[in-house]
């Protein structure tokens, strides 16, 4: 059975709980159009993450610390969403030149590396397991606390800070809580295939028309699918978990795609 070994059973609770905070916080990302920022902060991560192996510190917690101080960096600097595009491309840039050079000056971290990369959700331990679940506590916690200024601010920024609500504020904390998650998801999918859990779900569910409280919950739950099923699958194939995330994640969003464009083609014709 696929739940006799610890490992898996350490797998398919880290992948919840990361499928759980990524559907909801990419739904709110996909909505604000901001997806190439969860893009760059997990490279970001990459480079926090080989700076602290590269003096002897813990890489999940290096990726935390420098993830968050970009995305406050980021969230500062955009004065509207308009303007996110520009600084995350800067943060970005800087942040590969500096992973590729810490990965120069440590040459032995060639198979962390890998992992950071491309994930590995069977390798996570009972410790890291137990920082995923505090990591994913905070990040729901902060999104059921800003989530309607959120809604509003996604949807008709300018009237949101005519009402009052602080933009450059909002956009700090949100992106924190992106950064957070960025995290969460490389320890499962990896740095290159982070769409994968925080942006294909919330794609999916938002070729529908649907509220955006049951979008984010149908995202989460979809996640949560994904990545499940991804591990099933590498389980008796023995290809890897990422790959079959991808495969499924990109499955998803297609079928949508096919569907509700079809739908949309028909619908002018009924009566």
């Amino acid at each position: 059975m696929i739940f006799e070994y610890e490992f898996m059973q350490n797998a398919f609770a880290a992948s919840g709980l990361v499928g759980l905070v990524a559907g909801i916080v990419g739904y709110f990302l996909v909505l604000r159009r901001q997806a190439f920022a969860g893009h760059a902060l997990s490279h970001v991560g990459f480079a926090g993450a080989t700076g602290a192996a590269l003096i002897g510190w813990n890489p999940l917690l290096g990726m935390v610390a420098v993830t968050l101080l970009a995305s406050s960096w980021m969230g500062m600097l955009a004065e509207k969403l308009e303007d996110a595009d520009v600084v995350t491309a800067a943060v970005l840039s800087l942040s590969l030149g500096l992973g590729m050079l810490f990965l120069h000056f440590y040459s032995g971290f060639a198979s962390t590396a890998s992992t950071l990369l491309f994930g590995n959700v069977l390798a996570v331990d009972r410790p890291t397991l137990y920082l995923l679940a505090c990591m994913a506590a905070l990040c729901l916690g902060a999104m059921a606390c800003i989530a309607r200024p959120l809604i509003f601010a996604s949807l008709q920024p300018e009237v949101a800070e005519a009402r009052g609500v602080n933009l450059r504020q909002l956009s700090v904390l949100f992106l924190g809580v992106v950064a957070i998650c960025t995290t969460q998801c490389t320890q499962i999918v990896g740095v290159l295939l982070v769409f994968t859990l925080l942006v294909g779900p919330a794609a999916t569910v938002q070729q529908m028309t649907l509220p955006v409280a049951r979008g984010a919950v149908l995202s989460a739950l979809l996640a949560i699918a994904e990545a499940w099923g991804g591990l099933i699958l590498a389980f008796y194939t023995d290809w890897p978990t990422s790959f079959w995330i991808t495969v499924l994640s990109s499955a998803a969003y297609l079928a949508a795609r096919l569907v509700c464009r079809r739908s949309f083609i028909k619908a002018p014709h009924v009566h």
